[in-house]
């Protein structure tokens, strides 16, 4: 590729991009105002303004259009030990960094648009099964980063098992009701306490 062709590359990317997230978010609306299994392909296509063939060129799945929003999440945990001699602490450390600016990753967010995403992807049995698809995925991930074969396997299992509970669990209690100052400091002395344990029982990562 010559340098004259490298902006219209990019271009074209981020009209790709762009089309992407117009058409998940007109897709999530829908979901939200009338149940997932109650809107069709063709009617998130119309509302979207292209052909049901165009969205499955984007989307191939359905369940896609809402796991869409949580995408750039997809090896995250691959990412934050790339290079790092202590991945357990590097671990930890994105994670408590993640609770304290409520990232909706760790479940400890109250905003109203988070909460009604996190019903409508908890809700829905295809979305949940759908969802397991990109936890394996990026459990392969971290497996290789941190070694591959079957110790890193292991170790990727439980690592991502853990940060699943965590925030599940911050997210059960505010979607009780609870508020974020409520949770906040008994999730933060969760995490220190489960990536403790991560460590002693992974000591060759910590």
């Amino acid at each position: 590729m010559s340098e004259s062709d490298a902006p219209v590359m990019g271009l074209r990317e981020r009209k790709k991009r762009q089309t992407y997230e117009r058409v998940s978010e007109v897709a999530i609306r829908l979901f939200l105002e009338k149940g997932f299994d109650a809107v069709s392909v063709a009617e998130v296509a119309a509302a979207a303004e292209i052909s049901k063939p165009t969205l499955f060129r984007y989307f191939p799945a359905k369940e896609d259009l809402v796991l869409y929003r949580i995408a750039d999440h997809e090896g995250e945990a691959a990412r934050v030990v790339a290079g790092e001699a202590h991945p357990i602490a590097a671990l930890r450390r994105h994670f408590l960094e993640g609770v304290e600016k409520g990232d909706p990753v760790t479940g400890l967010s109250d905003h109203p648009e988070v909460l009604a995403f996190h019903r409508l992807l908890y809700g829905s049995p295809s979305l949940v099964a759908r969802a397991q698809a990109h936890v394996e995925r990026s459990e392969v991930a971290l497996a290789e980063a941190l070694g591959g074969g079957l110790d890193g396997r292991l170790a990727a299992g439980q690592i991502l098992a853990v940060q699943r509970i965590l925030a599940m669990e911050n997210w059960r209690r505010i979607s009780a009701g609870e508020s974020v100052a409520e949770v906040k400091p008994e999730a933060v002395a969760a995490a220190e306490r489960a990536f403790a344990r991560l460590a002693a029982g992974l000591p060759e990562l910590a």
